[in-house]
């Protein structure tokens, strides 16, 4: 068994009187694509910020690869190996696609032509190479979660944090974007990614943690979890488990 990458610890999140996230723990190995999946408003996307350092948990520990992170910033997570993408998806748009990936590259890479020469591998690995010259405003919803994808990947993480990646695509679109999250995995990037898309999920992740209102209520493989009649219940109401099993 592979050691846990990021390990979360009894962790917490409220705003106001809500809970967010209650009691949270888990552990992604090294090596692994993750899932977090659940209902809308379940806490996910909270989680992820907890995460990736842009909220401070009310209780519990955050580590990655063995050091407290809890409240450390973004960008200093993103220095050790540690990237996020977001839903909603905000490129620069006067810029070109390689130069939207270049910003990622320039984490690692102090010159602009280092920078822009990683743009292009990184551009070919998530089939953007064909619009690198192109300003980003002018790509499709597709091609806006690909350069995404791009911008992340281009900051050489240890561990990706993919925030619905797949929402808004088509059948299609989805079915060509598995196989470059497959190999990024294949790669040797730890991949955690919330998604709602379950037929990726199901072809994608070896592991998925289900949250519903805050709270952990299933983990386990893509199949465990999906027969699970906590699960069942979360997504489709009260009393669904057992009129499905009758």
């Amino acid at each position: 068994m592979a050691s846990a990458l990021l390990s979360v610890r009894g962790v917490s999140k409220s705003f106001g009187g809500l809970a967010a996230v209650r009691d949270v723990s888990f552990e992604l190995p090294a090596g692994t694509l993750g899932a977090l999946i659940g209902p809308n408003g379940a806490g996910k996307t909270t989680l992820f910020a907890l995460v990736s350092g842009f909220l401070r948990p009310d209780a519990g520990a955050i580590a990655f690869d063995g050091a407290d992170i809890a409240g450390v910033p973004p960008h200093l997570n993103a220095r050790r190996g540690m990237t996020r993408t977001f839903q909603i998806v905000q490129p620069f748009a006067a810029q070109t696609v390689r130069e939207n990936i270049a910003v990622g590259a320039h984490l690692h890479c102090a010159a602009r032509r280092e920078a822009l020469a990683q743009a292009d591998a990184v551009a070919r690995r998530v089939g953007l190479a064909p619009q690198l010259d192109q300003p980003a405003g002018e790509l499709t919803v597709a091609g806006r979660k690909r350069l995404e994808l791009a911008r992340a990947l281009a900051t050489r993480p240890r561990l990706l944090l993919l925030d619905e990646v797949l929402a808004g695509l088509n059948p299609q679109e989805v079915g060509e974007m598995v196989p470059v999250l497959r190999d990024i995995a294949a790669g040797g990037v730890t991949v955690l990614m919330i998604e709602h898309v379950m037929q990726a999920v199901m072809h994608l992740a070896q592991h998925v943690w289900v949250l519903a209102q805050g709270r952990l209520i299933a983990s386990g493989t893509p199949g465990e979890v999906t027969r699970d009649p906590q699960v069942i219940e979360a997504y489709l109401g009260h009393g669904t488990a057992r009129r499905l099993a009758a």
